[in-house]
């Protein structure tokens, strides 16, 4: 699917969830943050909040197709203290909506979640992620393309494609993938992704595994210290 060229700086009226577009920005907190532990936010997505005080850090966790939130906020629960916040939304049905049937619903979702994490919690200045696992990953790509004047970077292990309808931003991209991938051939998805993404100016990171589709909790470790370092572009196999 091609890939649009990007969209003006500002947002044009028709622009929205319909288009992927997030609207949720950090701001001064208004409400009294959670305390440590996990927690259900606007009734479908899990809120992993770190013991150490804030402003925080914020990593948006995408599952994937049949998956859960619970899923997403494992593989990278060992990190916790060092993402930061983690949020995991749950997608409305099997998988995101931009592969059902377009994007909308799950857009609006983790808006609304979004809205709530940052009501209550200061966030770093360009600290908000989006991190995803295969339909997840793709997801992820695609809402990081439209919001990169939110997510400053994507984190995408073993995607399979990107389709976003306008483009903001152009965040830093962290991907995975194995080289035994029988769910999403590497040839098909990840060799033929970051050419593009760095066609069109992102700067990418790009990490090859002997591996199936799966997420390597070395990956992750690798994934979250180019993130919280400032992630200079590398690739290796």
């Amino acid at each position: 699917m091609p890939i649009p060229e990007e969209s003006p700086p500002h947002r044009t009226p028709e622009e929205g969830a319909r288009h992927g577009r997030l609207a949720a920005r950090p701001s001064v907190p208004a409400a009294s943050p959670r305390k440590p532990g996990t927690h259900l936010v606007d009734g479908r997505a899990l809120l992993r909040v770190p013991a150490a005080a804030g402003p925080h850090r914020l990593v948006v966790a995408l599952h994937g197709a049949g998956g859960a939130a619970e899923q997403a906020l494992e593989w990278l629960a060992p990190h916790a203290e060092d993402a930061g916040l983690l949020l995991a939304p749950q997608a409305t049905a099997s998988t995101w909506d931009v592969i059902v049937d377009g994007y909308g619903p799950d857009v609006s979702r983790i808006d609304a979640a979004l809205r709530e994490v940052f009501e209550r919690f200061a966030i770093v200045p360009a600290g908000v992620a989006v991190a995803g696992f295969s339909d997840g990953a793709s997801y992820a790509l695609s809402l990081g393309a439209a919001n990169g004047d939110l997510f400053d970077a994507v984190l995408a292990f073993s995607p399979g494609f990107m389709a976003p309808l306008v483009r903001h931003g152009r965040p830093r991209v962290f991907v995975s993938h194995g080289t035994a991938d029988r769910v999403l051939s590497v040839d098909a998805c990840s060799r033929r992704l970051v050419p593009e993404l760095e066609r069109i100016g992102h700067s990418v990171t790009y990490r090859e595994f002997t591996g199936d589709h799966e997420v390597p909790p070395e990956v992750v470790t690798e994934a979250i210290r180019w993130w919280s370092a400032g992630g200079a572009p590398t690739v290796s196999e």
